[in-house]
C-alpha cells in the first residue's frame, strides 16, 4: 500500500491528509483561531464536585468547564493496562470493566471546590460537552509516552512478537526513573536502547519544565501546549511505510525537515516542496473527497449505498441495495452489498473521524454463515484503524453495535455548523402545515382582536399559497368573523415565521 502525506498550510489553517493508494484515508485540520486542545496541560480550579456522578467540573479557562471523572484522579495502576495506542494521550481507558475496576475513595474525599489541580485534556470539547480531562499527565514522544504519575510499563499491543516486547520492557525498566511510567509505542519496535534513552531524556526534561511552569501559576491557566497539527501527525503517523511528504509552503517545508532531523533521523521519507500554481489539494483531488465525506449518502460501486447520520447520542449507518439488483438470487445480492459496504464503512469512519456509539444496519441476512462472513470482514477492515474499536456480533435483525474511541470532533462538526434555517433539524414544516397553523392561530384569537382589519406577515412561499390554493380558507374566516384579512410577504422571514398585525 502506497502512503503519502499532503500538507496544505495558509495563515488561517493547516490541513494534513494521509493518503493510502492515492485516496484520502485520514484528515487533520487545525485553524489558527481553533487550535486543538488534546495534550494541553492546565492548572485548573475545581468548580463543582458531583458525588452522584463521582465526577467534578474543573475551570481551566475555556468557555465550558472541563469534566474530571474520579478514575482520572485516583491512581489506578491496574487501569493503565487498558491503554491502547490510538492517538490519544490519555493512559486510562474510559470503559474499564466494573469487575476489574479497583476500589477507590469517593470523589468528595479527593477533591474540594476551589482546590487547584494540574490536569491534561484527554478529549476535545465535543458538541455540547466540555473537555474531558485527567490528572494522570502523559507526555508523548516519538517512541515512548511518559507518565510521571503512574508506576507502570506498558507495551503497545501492535507489537505482537513476544521476544521484542520483552526486550523493550527490559530496556525501559532499566532506564526509567523510579516510580514513573512509560508506554512503549509501536514506533519503538526494533529501536536500540540509545534511541529509547534519547526519547526518554527529552520527555523527562519536558516534564521538569512543566513542573517549573506550574510553580506559582494561578488557576485557571495554560501551562503547556502540545505540538501543532503538522508536528503531531509526523510524530504519531510517520513511519517507514510513508513514502513521501508533499508540502506547499517553504516555511512548513523547512520546519518539517528540521523536526524530522531532530526526532526521527532514521526515517527515510522524501519531503517535497510543491511549487505548482494549482492548489496542492486540488492536484490530488482531495477537496472533492472531503466534500463527499460531508454528505449523508455514499454510493457503492455496485449501485448500492450507505446512509450516515451523526446525532448527539450515536452514529447510525444504514446499508441499502439501491440500484444493485444482482445476477443470481436475493441472498447473494444482499451478501455482496453488505460485504462491499463493510469496506466503505471502515473507510468513512476513519475519514470522517466518527466515534462513540455506532449502529450499523446491514441488510437482513437469513443465513448465519453470511452474517459471520460480514462480521469477520468488518473486523478485518477495522484492524488498520488506530482508534480503538469494540464490535458486537451481528444480531438477527442485521444490526451491529460498535464503539470507536473519539478524542476530537468529526470532520462534519469541524467543517460545518447547524443550518441556521432549520436549526440543525434537517427539515422544516411544509408550506401547507404552516398555512393551517396560521388558520388555527386566527381561529383561536380573532374574536378578541379589535378593529376591522388584520394583516398577516409571512414568508413569500406562504403568501403565495394563501393567495392561491388556500384562499378559500381566508375567505371563510373573513365571512365568519366580519373582518378583512390581508397578506403581506416578507422575504426576510423564515418559512416557519409569521406575525399577525391588528389594524
Amino acid at each position: 500500500m502506497t502512503k503519502e502525506l499532503v500538507i496544505n498550510t495558509t495563515s488561517q489553517e493547516t490541513r494534513v491528509a494521509l493518503l493510502e493508494n492515492r485516496h484520502i484515508a485520514e484528515l487533520y485540520i487545525e485553524r489558527a483561531r481553533e487550535k486543538g486542545l488534546v495534550g494541553n496541560i492546565y492548572m485548573g480550579r475545581v468548580a463543582r464536585v458531583l458525588p452522584g456522578m463521582q465526577a467534578a467540573f474543573v475551570d481551566i479557562g475555556l468557555d465550558k468547564a472541563a469534566f474530571l471523572y474520579v478514575a482520572d484522579v485516583y491512581d489506578e495502576i491496574d487501569a493503565v493496562e487498558q491503554y491502547i495506542e490510538n492517538g490519544s494521550y490519555h493512559p486510562l481507558d474510559d470503559a474499564l470493566d466494573e469487575e476489574t475496576r479497583p476500589l477507590m475513595p469517593p470523589i468528595e474525599e479527593l477533591l474540594k471546590e476551589g482546590q487547584e489541580i494540574m490536569v491534561q485534556i484527554a478529549k476535545e470539547p465535543i458538541g455540547t460537552k466540555g473537555a474531558r480531562i485527567t490528572s494522570h499527565i502523559s507526555l508523548p514522544g516519538r517512541h515512548l509516552v511518559y507518565m510521571p504519575t503512574v508506576d507502570h510499563i506498558g507495551i503497545s499491543r501492535r507489537i505482537e512478537e513476544e521476544a521484542e516486547r520483552e526486550r523493550l520492557r527490559l530496556i525501559v525498566e532499566d532506564l526509567r526513573p523510579v516510580e514513573t511510567g512509560f508506554i512503549v509505542r509501536t514506533a519503538s519496535e526494533g529501536k536500540s536502547a540509545n534511541e529509547l534513552k534519547a526519547d526518554m531524556d527529552f520527555l523527562i526534561e519536558l516534564w521538569q519544565d512543566v513542573q517549573r511552569q506550574s510553580e506559582g501559576s494561578r488557576a485557571p491557566t495554560l501551562i503547556h501546549s502540545d505540538l501543532d497539527v503538522t508536528s503531531k501527525v509526523l510524530r504519531d503517523i510517520l513511519s517507514d511505510d510513508v513514502e513521501r511528504i508533499i508540502v506547499d509552503t517553504p516555511e512548513e517545508h523547512t520546519k518539517i525537515i528540521r523536526f524530522m532531523k531532530t526526532f526521527m533521523p532514521n526515517i527515510n521519507c522524501a519531503v517535497e516542496l510543491y511549487k505548482g500554481e494549482e492548489p496542492v489539494f486540488d492536484i490530488f483531488g482531495l477537496d472533492v473527497e472531503i466534500a463527499r465525506a460531508l454528505g449523508r449518502k455514499v454510493w457503492l460501486k455496485s449501485g448500492g449505498y450507505i446512509i450516515i447520520e451523526q446525532t448527539e447520542a450515536l452514529v447510525a449507518i444504514d446499508v441499502n441495495t439501491g440500484r444493485f439488483v444482482g445476477k443470481h438470487n436475493l441472498e447473494d445480492t444482499i451478501l455482496k452489498t453488505n460485504l462491499e459496504s463493510v469496506k466503505e464503512i471502515a473507510f468513512q469512519l476513519r475519514l470522517r473521524n466518527l466515534g462513540g456509539l455506532i449502529i450499523i444496519d446491514f441488510i437482513d441476512m437469513e443465513k448465519e454463515a453470511h452474517r459471520d462472513k460480514v462480521y469477520s470482514a468488518l473486523e478485518d477492515e477495522l484492524k488498520s484503524d488506530k482508534s480503538k474499536t469494540n464490535i458486537l456480533k451481528i444480531s438477527e435483525l442485521g444490526l451491529v453495535e460498535m464503539t470507536r474511541k473519539r478524542v476530537r470532533e468529526s470532520i462534519g462538526r469541524t467543517l460545518c455548523e447547524p443550518c441556521p434555517y432549520c436549526e440543525g433539524k434537517g427539515y422544516v414544516k411544509s408550506r401547507t402545515s404552516m398555512v393551517y397553523e396560521i388558520f388555527r392561530e386566527l381561529r383561536r384569537d380573532i374574536s378578541n382582536m379589535p378593529g376591522y382589519r388584520i394583516t398577516l406577515l409571512v414568508h413569500p412561499d406562504i403568501a403565495a399559497l394563501l393567495h392561491d390554493e388556500e384562499s378559500k380558507g381566508l375567505e371563510e374566516l373573513e365571512k365568519q368573523h366580519q373582518k378583512q384579512i390581508g397578506v403581506n410577504a416578507r422575504p426576510s422571514f423564515h418559512q416557519e415565521q409569521f406575525e399577525i398585525i391588528v389594524g
